[in-house]
């Protein structure tokens, strides 16, 4: 849990770095809460039926909200995860090369942490 509040508290935090636990335990327990309020806000009509049909609902309103956070949140996140790596956030467009930019792109966020970088900060020590 202390994952996932860390997630949402620390979207505006670029200066810090976020070990692979740091990154991967939100990052498939926002997959779970964005399932749950999908259904919950009655968001899941393209899952079913594969057709777009945009209804500005209080519902579908409060979700695209929420999706707006998480991708703000999970920008950070990544962009901390990167400088764990000793490397800029800047890699994040690399999955812009077709292919070959997504499995590089994987395997930047799955590397181990290095011992020197220049974001000395973890994302839990930043207030």
């Amino acid at each position: 849990m202390q994952s996932i509040k860390e997630f949402f508290t620390k979207m505006f935090v670029f200066s810090a770095s976020a070990t692979r636990k740091q990154f991967w335990v939100p990052y498939f327990g926002i997959i779970i809460i964005t399932i749950l309020m999908a259904y919950a806000t009655g968001s899941t009509e393209y899952l079913r039926t594969e057709k777009f049909n945009l209804q500005l609902t209080g519902a579908s309103i409060t979700f695209g909200i929420y999706l707006l956070v998480v991708w703000l949140a999970n920008f950070t996140l990544t962009a901390r995860r990167l400088h764990d790596t000793n490397r800029s956030n800047w890699w994040i467009f690399i999955q812009l090369v077709p292919l070959i930019g997504a499995i590089w792109y994987l395997v930047l966020l799955l590397l181990p942490s290095k011992a020197e970088t220049r974001w000395p900060k973890n994302q839990s020590e930043v207030h």
